[in-house]
């Protein structure tokens, strides 16, 4: 089974990765964002739970997420694998996801960290918010964002280091470049299956 990690900055390429990622190898995509609008969407027992918290401007907790991860993948069993996509987002949920998958015997294998200089993190997002009149991609948002982001989950990468399961890719490449690069590491993962 070909369950992957993918994190980096905001602006850094992940949902443009993980949409190829998906395509090529047939994974199953897990976002925390899409969990949580249909689980909202459909009004379900976490999905209220979840509004109660969102409605407020709050994080859902941590052991809500994983309630409704674990929910998706019982849901899910017969897939090749997962992309994780915003999720873990600091070394608690990564623990928290391991402990997840190991309990169900199917371990990450790889966790993907694009690295993007943050002044191009910084144009990148401002043009998007130029283009789609997204609020959040402001430039005072996007600083604060990437401090976030510093200080919660790019400990990440230690931490998947410790497991020999990091793959550092330069997100500021093209999109094909990226993805060639990446699919290189998930080709040889898959070889030595």
């Amino acid at each position: 089974m070909l369950n992957i990690v993918i994190f980096g900055a905001p602006g850094s390429g992940k949902g443009t990765q993980s949409e190829l990622i998906i395509k090529k190898y047939n994974l199953h995509h897990i976002s925390t964002g899409e969990i949580l609008r249909q689980e909202i969407d459909n009004q379900t027992e976490f999905g209220r739970l979840a509004a109660q918290y969102t409605n407020q401007g709050h994080f859902v907790p941590d052991d809500v997420i994983i309630k409704m991860f674990a929910e998706v993948l019982d849901k899910t069993q017969h897939s090749k694998g997962y992309i994780f996509d915003g999720f873990p987002r600091n070394i608690l949920q990564a623990t928290t996801l391991d402990n997840l998958l190991r309990e169900r015997k199917m371990p990450i294998v790889a966790a993907f960290s694009l690295t993007v200089e943050d002044a191009d993190v910084i144009e990148r997002l401002t043009r998007r918010g130029k283009l789609t009149g997204r609020a959040d991609d402001n430039i005072e948002t996007i600083k604060h964002r990437l401090e976030v982001y510093k200080e919660h989950t790019e400990p990440l990468k230690d931490y998947y280091k410790k497991q020999g399961k990091l793959f550092i890719i330069k997100g500021d490449n093209s999109i094909e470049n990226v993805f060639d690069e990446i699919s290189q590491v998930i080709d040889r993962l898959l070889y030595l299956q």
